[in-house]
């Protein structure tokens, strides 16, 4: 009987909100050179000389926020992810949980991987829209290791999700609990990245050329600016919503030069417009983390009472709900 190991990797999560523990991942995290692109002695100067020295102790207080009794909730929804998804597949497949990028470590996993001898790896990064910054950089890091085992089984690298009718399902099973009619808006908020590194998808179009905000043309499922759309276009029907109903936004902008428009911005715009209650979902989120819960339910929501809001409503990621495990199920069998 054929043994297939499935490793789930998300980005990863400080060990403590301290700032010591939050500067180590900071550093490792932004030295990877597919998270900030740029000529390696600019980007070494820049990161460990400049934004983690500075960043580590504002970004420890918002992970401070981010913090409860059990921990780092991405960390503590993906070990339970992992562990239903294993209680629930047959005895054909072994579940890892790791972290690109922090604990539990990918590289440790990929070496407890080697020593059971599997006949097959399935690698699924929790990045519903693939990016060069996220899944890219998943399977640069595993690619060179597994070049130097002995015996390199069968290997298969999902690299994206975000149109899977298991993945559009769960998100539209979550926002059930919310009446869609009930509010004045709807709005899918993104993960920003780069325009450059977006460009570099598909250098013969140029980003702002792109059909994929407002038409059913795909620039191709791994360009992540019409994989972000194409899932908002698909949630959105699946929940019932015309074009008119939502927007499509993009938040934790460092530059002008990213993706927009940005969703803070929007937010603004239409509390000025006289909206007052918004319901908000993050689909290139699966489980709930400091972009969510804090830069969300807590930055974005004061933000939108400030301006004249009243109500900013986030639709919770898919966590570890069972209509989750069912689908990440559907998506690894395929």
């Amino acid at each position: 009987m054929d043994q297939k190991a499935v490793i789930l990797v998300n980005l990863g999560t400080p060990d403590s909100p301290s700032v010591r523990d939050v500067r180590r991942y900071l550093f490792q995290f932004l030295n990877d050179r597919r998270v900030i692109d740029l000529p390696w002695l600019l980007q070494k100067i820049l990161v460990n000389l400049i934004i983690v020295p500075f960043r580590a102790p504002k970004s420890a207080r918002l992970y401070q926020q981010l913090w409860d009794e059990k921990g780092s909730p991405l960390l503590y929804f993906s070990e339970n992810v992992a562990l239903q998804l294993q209680l629930q597949v047959s005895e054909k497949y072994k579940i890892f949980n790791a972290m690109r990028y922090g604990n539990p470590d990918l590289k440790r996993v990929l070496k407890e991987v080697e020593n059971q001898n599997f006949d097959k790896i399935i690698v699924l990064p929790l990045f519903p829209q693939y990016a060069s910054a996220t899944t890219g950089s998943i399977y640069q890091f595993i690619l060179p290791i597994l070049s130097r085992w002995n015996k390199i089984p069968e290997f298969r690298l999902i690299s994206h999700f975000h149109d899977h009718p298991a993945f559009i399902g769960a998100f539209a099973t979550q926002a059930s609990k919310y009446d869609v009619n009930a509010w004045d808006h709807v709005i899918f908020s993104f993960h920003g990245l780069p325009l450059s590194q977006i460009n570099k998808t598909h250098p013969e179009v140029d980003c702002n050329n792109c059909r994929c905000k407002c038409e059913t043309v795909k620039e191709g499922k791994l360009c992540y600016q019409s994989a972000c759309y194409e899932t908002a276009r698909l949630l959105a029907g699946k929940i019932g919503l015309s074009p008119n109903d939502y927007s499509v936004t993009f938040q934790s902008r460092l530059t002008k030069n990213w993706m927009s428009p940005f969703t803070d911005e929007v937010l603004i715009q239409k509390a000025k417009e006289g909206i007052k209650k918004i319901l908000i979902f993050a689909p290139s989120f699966v489980a709930d983390c400091l972009e969510t819960k804090v830069e969300i339910g807590i930055e974005y929501g004061h933000l939108f009472k400030k301006h004249g809001g009243e109500q900013l409503q986030m639709v919770e990621s898919l966590n570890d709900h069972s209509f989750w495990i069912d689908g990440l199920e559907q998506i690894i069998k395929e």
